[in-house]
């Protein structure tokens, strides 16, 4: 701990935002204001439906509600401190806070990730093995997989970022980014980073990769199963239960990977900046409509939930 002290010379960084332009900052404002309400709420508005209808206690709702809960906390970690930067003169962070909102964005982006892979395997043993699947995927079991995706993600977190913060810090401390982001942080550390982004590289491929490379092996078999399938309202069922999920998982994954997946020193800044607004910003926005909009079990609920409110 001494260690770390003595290497940070930085106590506070500056964000130069996504453009230096007043009025350009000001309808950012406003959209991404807009954005965050719509996240809030609509994945509130998720939450509860699941929680009030009855036949949406399933392991697929349930893996559902944990996703719309981290939305929440995801897009909440980075976006208020935007606004804020956008409308305020000081756009500057302390160090201490930089490494919290660094911390928890990491994890978060790491659960989504695990999550995603856990729910392409619900869906499997869902529509390739229905017969056993109430067996396989029991409360306990359910309950396990959320908390193994919680809990080896804000390890693996944590991992990351001690060894980014070890790192001596002193100057210059302007962050080409809107929020705390181990990629844009170690951009400033004043000695070779090359081991601390292997080890992000490496992390990067067992969080982010292999439950990628879970969620391919996942829909070959749904793929191989549906085409099985005699019943053309069959496989239609079985096509519209996992055509929210994969538009999901590819809106949070394409932009993960393009970001993380590749060495730092062929990005492009500006570019990185636009993909981090997409899996921040846009996608825990989407996916409560997503949800909603292409998943006919959500719709019903919905539709009737909003029956009785005005009975």
């Amino acid at each position: 701990m001494d260690h770390m002290k003595t290497n940070i010379t930085v106590t506070e960084f500056v964000f130069l935002g996504l453009s230096s332009d007043p009025k350009i900052q000001l309808v950012l404002f406003f959209v991404f204001l807009f954005f965050y309400i719509l996240s809030v709420v609509g994945n509130i508005i998720i939450i509860t439906i699941i929680q009030i209808e009855p036949r949406l206690q399933t392991p697929m709702y349930f893996f559902l509600t944990n996703l719309s809960f981290l939305d929440i906390c995801y897009t909440s970690t980075n976006v208020p401190q935007m606004l804020s930067n956008m409308v305020g003169s000081k756009k500057t962070i302390p160090f201490a806070g930089c490494a919290t909102q660094m911390y928890f964005s990491l994890s978060f982006g790491m659960i989504e990730c695990v999550l995603l892979g856990v729910m392409a395997y619900d869906r499997y043993v869902a529509i390739c093995h229905p017969l056993h699947y109430t067996v396989i995927m029991d409360q306990s079991t359910c309950v396990q997989l959320a908390a193994i995706s919680w809990a080896s993600s804000f390890l693996s977190s944590m991992v990351i970022n001690v060894l980014a913060l070890s790192l001596p810090y002193c100057g210059p401390n302007v962050l080409n980014h809107f929020f705390c982001e181990v990629p844009s942080v170690l951009r400033l550390a004043c000695t070779d980073t090359s081991l601390t982004e292997l080890v992000v590289f490496v992390f990067s491929i067992i969080i982010v990769f292999i439950p990628f490379l879970l969620i391919i092996v996942s829909y070959a078999r749904i793929l191989l199963s549906i085409l099985r399938m005699r019943s053309a309202s069959g496989r239609h069922k079985a096509l519209s239960t996992c055509a929210s999920h994969l538009t999901v998982v590819t809106l949070f994954y394409g932009t993960a990977i393009f970001m993380y997946m590749r060495p730092q020193s062929k990005s492009s800044r500006a570019g990185g900046k636009v993909i981090a607004v997409f899996y921040t910003v846009v996608t825990p926005m989407l996916n409560p409509l997503i949800y909603s909009l292409r998943n006919q079990d959500v719709k019903g609920s919905l539709r009737r939930a909003i029956t009785r409110q005005k009975r």
